[in-house]
């Protein structure tokens, strides 16, 4: 398993996906997340200054119209909370000022979607929703985390504050951050792919680091680094990490580096569980270092990975 480059695909291992996910990917489904992430990056970040109820605010009305925009979009930029209550409903005139007030005090980290159940009945209809009020989350245009009834505001805020940390690790957008331009060649990437092919890591990850010496945001070299890095640390750890890490379960290290041996090999899922038994099993700073390793997996390994989707819900789970 090698890293590729993000837009020139190694083919052997395009063939290899291929053969492993054939039937298993809807590539219906795959190329409309592909779109929805497109419009999101073109579009601005959404704001706390804009005002309630607008588009691109922190707090915003969505309707069927325009729930693609608002909700489906938007939450590839940031997690998306849905609320869907009406106007009859006590609970909800409870739940909601609390929610609102959170996505305020959020600055723009995370996008509070109001939905009127009853003027959007097949937006209710299609989010299979059974009562109210009822609390979802949106990432990466999946729902990934829910609950049902009005709640204390300290668990409203603890499910906020998990759920931004599960995903984009509680980072901010950059407001009037550009869209990205299409893709140029860059030849500083050959000696790099050129050092991969060889099998010779250290050189690849040398020469990835110069790019971004002199390129900091470069659009590919970042996550290219990652990936070198990450099949450094595996093919470090070698196959008696795993020993290791069984016989010491509250190691941390010993789990990552456990870790990133299984995902260097291909085990994606069980790199992926490895470290959410560990999240699931421990608390306060253990926890966090294991949840900080996890993310930067989902990283590496991309979130068009089918593979990601679930894990991130089990991490959300997992947390709270």
């Amino acid at each position: 398993m090698q890293p590729t480059r993000p837009g020139r695909p190694d083919p052997r291992a395009q063939a290899q996906m291929a053969a492993t996910m054939a039937g298993a990917v809807d590539l219906a489904a795959v190329k409309a997340r592909s779109e929805a992430a497109a419009r999101a990056a073109a579009a601005p970040p959404p704001s706390a200054a804009a005002p309630a109820g607008a588009p691109g605010s922190a707090v915003v009305d969505v309707t069927e119209a325009t729930f693609q925009t608002e909700v489906l979009d938007r939450s590839f930029q940031v997690p998306v909370v849905l609320d869907l209550w009406a106007e009859w409903c006590g609970p909800c005139k409870q739940l909601s000022p609390v929610l609102e007030r959170l996505a305020a005090e959020g600055g723009g980290s995370w996008v509070l979607a109001k939905v009127d159940v009853d003027a959007n009945p097949a937006l209710a209809q299609g989010l299979r929703v059974q009562g109210i009020p009822a609390v979802k989350a949106v990432w990466q245009g999946q729902l990934i985390a829910e609950f049902n009834g009005a709640i204390p505001e300290e668990q409203a805020r603890e499910f906020v504050a998990e759920l931004v940390r599960a995903t984009t690790g509680g980072a901010l957008p950059t407001d009037g951050e550009a869209a990205p331009e299409a893709e140029v060649e860059d030849a500083r990437l050959d000696a790099a792919e050129a050092a991969l092919e060889r099998g010779d890591l250290a050189a690849a990850e040398a020469a990835y680091e110069a790019i971004l010496a002199e390129e900091p945001n470069h659009p590919d070299a970042g996550i290219a680094l990652q990936q070198v890095r990450l099949f450094r640390r595996a093919e470090e750890a070698g196959p008696d990490a795993l020993a290791a890490a069984d016989a010491a379960p509250d190691d941390i290290a010993a789990q990552t580096r456990a870790a990133d041996f299984l995902l260097g090999t291909g085990d994606v899922d069980g790199a992926f569980e490895r470290l959410l038994a560990v999240i699931r099993r421990t608390a306060g700073e253990e926890r966090d270092q294991a949840r900080k390793h996890l993310v930067e997996l989902f990283t590496v390994v991309g979130d068009q990975d089918p593979r990601v989707g679930p894990a991130r819900r089990a991490l959300t789970t997992a947390l709270y």
